[in-house]
């Protein structure tokens, strides 16, 4: 039988939305889960709520087969039953403890050498070994977050939640450390979801996106899915790029990058080298930075001309937007007038043109 988390979380506020969050998927396959939404949207709260931190008022919480919350039937599993490691934006560690005795600190009740064993093991397996005896004023960014990762891992939860781990960051620090954490979860081996508002980040963390809006879940799926293909014009608005596809890299050359986009049979892309890209990476483009112009049928010398057919017309208000099958779908969104003029319609054969610095590469793995 498959692995699942199925929630059904309502909470109630006497200010704000009411969070009525329902989802569930499989817990294999997709290690990382993205929940994914603006500010005030529920993110926090829902995940306060699969811990055991906030009892909701109404609903109920499965995993693997475990109840840990039912409304109805009065049962709410206290978080310290519940198997699960918590990440804080803070990381919450404490000052006057050294990194040892942090990571030691959720194995109350375990037996004295088999708590030293696990915090040896663990210490090994994120680089801690040198930093035990240091406290941790003494560490830098990238070793506290590693701390505070092996400190929720030490008593081998059943599931790892982590609020906005990187939030508290420089944007300098963030950046160098996202790839490192997205390699330490897939290192854990154990089903994590991440809270977040960042797209970037939801990109390179994430395997799968749950967005939610004013404190519903309204699509779950890959992420490259996701922000591909929103299931509505509200997830569209939050996820905010329309085109992102899995990618390999090709070559590098004069601080540029070559990749294939979409699979074996794909658009090769070339885009401003961000560094960190050594085989897989999502290549992402904004509606609006691509350009329709007639096909003519002539080899260019312009980077990133896509020859394609144009598959859907949706018009918005003002604005249109134009589905093109370029060995990939990708959306543009362009005026009307300009949609008019080049009689944007369904099977009409056009170049789709993106300028290197407006295709963005997020790295996928450290």
């Amino acid at each position: 039988m498959e692995r699942t988390l199925t929630f059904d979380v309502v909470r109630r506020f006497s200010r704000g939305p009411v969070i009525s969050a329902r989802a569930s998927w499989a817990l294999e396959g997709a290690p990382v889960t993205v929940l994914f939404g603006p500010s005030g949207s529920g993110k926090t709260t829902v995940l306060r709520a699969l811990a055991g931190l906030d009892r909701p008022d109404a609903g109920s919480i499965t995993f693997d087969g475990t109840t840990w919350f039912d409304a109805a039937r009065g049962v709410f599993v206290p978080p310290q039953t519940r198997g699960v490691g918590l990440l804080f934006q803070e990381y919450a560690l404490f000052p006057h403890l050294s990194v040892a005795a942090n990571v030691r600190y959720g194995l109350h009740g375990v037996p004295r050498r088999e708590r030293e064993a696990r915090v040896t093991e663990i210490a090994d397996r994120f680089g801690l070994v040198e930093l035990l005896p240091r406290r941790p004023g003494k560490l830098s960014g990238g070793e506290r977050q590693r701390v505070a990762l092996a400190r929720a891992l030490a008593p081998k939860p059943r599931l790892l939640l982590l609020d906005e781990p990187l939030s508290a960051l420089d944007a300098p620090t963030r950046e160098a450390l996202r790839g490192e954490l997205r390699h330490l979860l897939e290192q854990a081996g154990v089903p994590a979801i991440v809270v977040t508002h960042d797209r970037t980040e939801a990109l390179a963390l994430g395997d799968r996106l749950a967005v939610l809006i004013a404190g519903a879940i309204r699509q779950v799926g890959p992420v490259h899915e996701v922000f591909s293909s929103p299931a509505d014009v509200d997830v569209a608005r939050v996820v905010g790029t329309e085109n992102v596809f899995p990618s390999r890299l090709i070559r590098r050359e004069g601080g540029l990058v070559v990749v294939r986009a979409g699979g074996p049979r794909g658009p090769v892309l070339v885009a401003v080298d961000p560094g960190g890209v050594e085989d897989e990476a999502y290549a992402c483009v904004r509606a609006e930075e691509i350009v329709l112009e007639p096909f003519d049928g002539h080899d260019s010398s312009a980077q990133n001309r896509l020859p394609g057919v144009i598959a859907r017309r949706q018009e918005e208000g003002p604005l249109v937007r134009v589905t093109v099958d370029c060995g990939v779908r990708l959306v543009a969104l362009v005026t009307r007038a300009s949609a008019d003029r080049l009689e944007l319609v369904a099977g009409r054969r056009v170049s789709a043109v993106v300028k290197a610095p407006s295709v963005r590469i997020v790295p996928r793995t450290a």
